[in-house]
C-alpha cells in the first residue's frame, strides 16, 4: 500500500468518530484532506465544523459544510486532526502545515482529540521531524537564539506566513525526551506564539494506518 492509500484508509476509519456529532473540529494537512473528502458521505448529519486553517475552511465550504467560529460554538465534542510525529504516549509534533496554533486551540477546546496518521509518523522519541515554532515576526532572531541554547538548530521557513500573521522556525536536531517540559520551556520564550509539541494536551485516541489495517492507540 502507498502512503496515500494508508492515509485514505485511516481517514475512512475516522468517520466512525464523526457520525452523530453535530459540530466537528477539523484540522489541517494531507490526511485531513482525505477525511474532509470522506465527510461528503455524511454531510447531511453535520451542522458545521470549526476549522484550524484557511485551507481546510475552503475545502469544507466546497462540500457545503458550514464553517463556524469557535467563539460561537464553545466546547467541541470531537476534534479530528493529523500529526507529523506521534510517540507511544500519544504526544505529538504538529505544524508541518503551519496551522499549529489554531490546531492547539481547537484541541484544547475539545473533549476528545482523535489523531489520524499513517504508520510512518509513529516514533519512540519525538524530534526527528523538525519542530515547528510559530513566532511574532519581530522576535524571530531572538527566539532562534534561545532555541539554539536548548540544543536545536532553527531554520526560518522563508516565505511562510501563518493564518495568524506569524512566521515559522523549524527546529532540527532536538531529541525531545520530556515533551511536556520542552513544550512549556519553548512556549515561555518571549515572542513565541506557540510551539508544535502537543504534550500538555495530547491526543486521546490515535488511529494509525498500517499495512495490517488501522490500529488504535487508546
Amino acid at each position: 500500500m502507498t502512503q496515500d492509500e494508508l492515509k485514505r484508509k485511516v481517514a475512512e476509519a475516522a468517520l466512525d468518530y464523526a457520525k452523530g456529532v453535530a459540530v466537528l473540529g477539523i484540522g489541517t494537512g494531507s490526511t485531513v484532506n482525505y477525511l474532509i473528502d470522506c465527510l461528503a458521505d455524511i454531510k447531511q448529519q453535520i451542522d458545521g465544523a470549526v476549522s484550524s486553517s484557511e485551507a481546510s475552511t475552503e475545502r469544507l465550504k466546497k462540500l457545503g459544510i458550514p464553517v463556524l467560529d469557535l467563539n460561537d460554538v464553545g466546547t467541541l465534542e470531537v476534534y479530528l486532526d493529523g500529526a507529523d510525529e506521534i510517540n507511544p504516549r500519544k504526544q505529538l509534533i504538529k505544524g508541518g502545515g503551519a496551522a499549529l496554533t489554531r490546531e492547539k486551540i481547537i484541541a484544547a477546546a475539545s473533549r476528545k482529540f482523535v489523531c489520524i496518521a499513517d504508520q510512518s509518523k509513529y516514533v519512540e522519541v519525538l524530534g526527528r521531524f523538525p519542530l515547528p515554532v510559530e513566532v511574532i515576526p519581530m522576535a524571530r532572531s531572538y527566539v532562534a537564539r534561545q532555541l539554539v541554547k536548548l540544543g536545536g538548530q532553527p531554520v526560518w521557513r522563508e516565505g511562510c506566513v501563518t493564518d495568524n500573521g506569524g512566521q515559522i522556525l523549524d527546529v532540527h536536531n532536538l531529541s525531545i525526551l520530556d515533551p511536556i517540559a520542552m513544550e512549556k520551556e519553548i512556549n515561555n520564550i518571549a515572542g513565541v506564539i506557540s510551539c508544535g509539541i502537543f504534550a500538555m494536551r495530547p491526543a486521546d485516541l490515535v488511529l494509525l494506518g498500517t499495512e495490517q489495517g488501522v490500529k488504535r492507540l487508546d
